[in-house]
């Protein structure tokens, strides 16, 4: 007998399963778009995080269609961190305060973070993956020598697809110290910012414009790149007037993470095209305060269908 209800069962779901219309299938994935979830940072003139903001405070516009706002939150959640630090050999005379101003990033931020390390000289090494423990991140930095040329964009790409792999927090964050321009990479700048523009990664750069000494090692070119890299991501970059300043920017980015909002909605463009969907914010402050500023995504590309794809390789 059970043998026989057992049968009907699969009967059953065999009926169901060869009766669904495959055009309903091809629509149900055609309006299937994902919601955006934007991290927003809200700064008063001085760069210190404003709580205390609502959701009506804020208004979110897709290629400057508003859209409504579905999810909002303000929430210190745990982050998976990448350092990515500059290890080629102009760095020698910086390393050690960095390294103490990484830990100390590291301590200010929230204690469920994980966090990896990646170094670049002449290649991009990935140092230490993913951990809480500070004992562990101190003997990776400590580990970093300087010497060698300075691959920039292949170290980011490379702690970007580590991120995106191996981050278990949904809110990803890469930290980018250098105090030189590009000059060894195999990755070109625009495709590392094609990547980061893919991923919900934000990063932050802090460029080391000149030694003690005051000899600048970034030309116009490097200062241009850290800040397209930071911008891209709705982070921000940084270019302290030396290394004893990197502590207190440090501590400054992980007060800004741990005060973000994260604003969500689902686009009122449901094509599944993989076109670039520009992003703006706008925030109403408090009467108190004057000025602000506010930072996020600069936008993101749309989901592909499974007939986009094909069409595009037809075209290729």
């Amino acid at each position: 007998m059970l043998r026989c209800w057992l049968a009907l069962i699969l009967l059953m779901f065999a009926t169901l399963s060869s009766g669904q219309n495959p055009k309903d299938q091809d629509y149900n994935l055609s309006v299937d778009v994902e919601l955006v979830q934007l991290p927003v940072s809200v700064l008063d003139k001085n760069g210190t995080p404003i709580r205390g903001l609502q959701r009506a405070d804020f208004t979110v516009y897709e290629d400057k269609v508003q859209q409504e706002i579905s999810l909002f939150k303000q929430e210190d959640i745990p982050l998976s961190v990448g350092l990515v630090i500059d290890g080629s050999g102009s760095m020698s005379d910086k390393l050690d305060r960095l390294n103490a101003a990484s830990l100390t990033f590291v301590r200010e931020s929230n204690p469920n973070d994980e966090t990896s390390i990646v170094s670049f000289a002449d290649e991009a090494i990935l140092e230490q993956d993913f951990t809480k423990d500070t004992k562990e991140l101190s003997r990776a930095l400590d580990g970093i020598a300087a010497n060698g040329n300075t691959a920039l964009y292949d170290a980011v790409f490379l702690a970007t697809k580590h991120l995106n792999q191996h981050g278990a927090h949904e809110k990803k964050v890469l930290l980018v110290v250098s105090d030189g321009e590009d000059n060894k990479s195999k990755y070109k700048l625009d495709a590392v910012l094609k990547m980061l523009q893919e991923s919900k990664i934000m990063l932050y750069s802090i460029g080391l414009l000149s030694s003690d000494s005051g000899y600048s090692y970034t030309s116009d070119d490097g200062k241009k790149a850290l800040k397209k890299l930071a911008e891209a991501t709705g982070g921000a970059s940084f270019f302290p007037k030396n290394v004893n300043q990197v502590e207190e920017i440090c501590k400054r980015i992980a007060r800004d993470l741990r005060n973000q909002y994260t604003v969500g909605y689902k686009p009122s463009n449901e094509k599944l095209d993989g076109s670039w969907r520009k992003i703006q914010v706008r925030v109403n402050p408090p009467k108190a305060i004057s000025k602000i500023k506010v930072r996020t995504k600069q936008g993101y590309y749309a989901p592909v269908s499974h007939g986009t794809q094909e069409a595009m390789q037809s075209v290729k």
